[in-house]
């Protein structure tokens, strides 16, 4: 009977990486196209370039969303550049990528000024632009994106690390969510899924 009952556990088991492994797939290969009523919301923050900026201003084209803090030790640095590669790869194949715009937001305005921000991008693509604002100009927009931040104290210094989401929100060029993507993707599944909505220009 043990042997039985763990049999069935299994093909649940099996069923159910199945299923998962069918919907990653699906939403790899899902049309960029977006739909009212998911994450996202209007915002009016400060870009490392001094400006104030809007989501307005982005409209009519893809937006690449991504929360995080320059001084993140790790994850932020890995995934920014995971999207510059993205961008990169398809400007050397012949692509326009004007249409999309990515964005970093800072989750950590305390430290990320304007000034941090411009020293911290200059690694990454030169169109990803870094927004900052005050503590509750911030929690709002995250807010709206559903995004979790937190701040985790380090133990005998006055410093700390943020704990947050690590995911890239694309928004269509109306303003509508339309997929995410995570620490899975890979440049060259972000590279692909904008292909899609993107021309070749030689």
């Amino acid at each position: 009977m043990k042997m039985v009952r763990l049999g069935l556990w299994l093909l649940v088991f099996v069923a159910a990486l199945l299923l998962l492994g069918r919907l990653y797939i699906s939403n790899q290969e899902e049309p960029l196209t977006g739909s009212a009523g998911g994450p996202g919301g209007p915002f009016t923050l400060t870009a490392h370039t001094g400006e104030k900026v809007s989501n307005t201003d982005f409209l009519g084209r893809y937006m690449l969303v991504y929360f995080g803090y320059s001084y993140c030790p790790d994850v932020c640095p890995l995934d920014l550049q995971k999207l510059s590669v993205a961008l990169y790869s398809l400007e050397e194949a012949g692509y326009d990528t004007t249409p999309v715009q990515p964005l970093f937001i800072t989750v950590d305005p305390e430290r990320d000024t304007v000034a941090e921000m411009a020293g911290f991008l200059s690694d990454f693509h030169p169109r990803l632009l870094g927004l900052t604002g005050t503590v509750d100009e911030i929690r709002a927009v995250a807010g709206s994106y559903k995004v979790y931040f937190a701040k985790r104290e380090q133990p005998g210094t006055s410093d700390y690390l943020m704990d947050h989401s690590a995911l890239t929100f694309v928004m269509d060029p109306d303003g509508n969510y339309v997929r995410l993507f995570s620490s899975r993707d890979k440049p060259e599944d972000i590279a692909k899924s904008l292909a899609s909505v993107l021309d070749k220009v030689k």
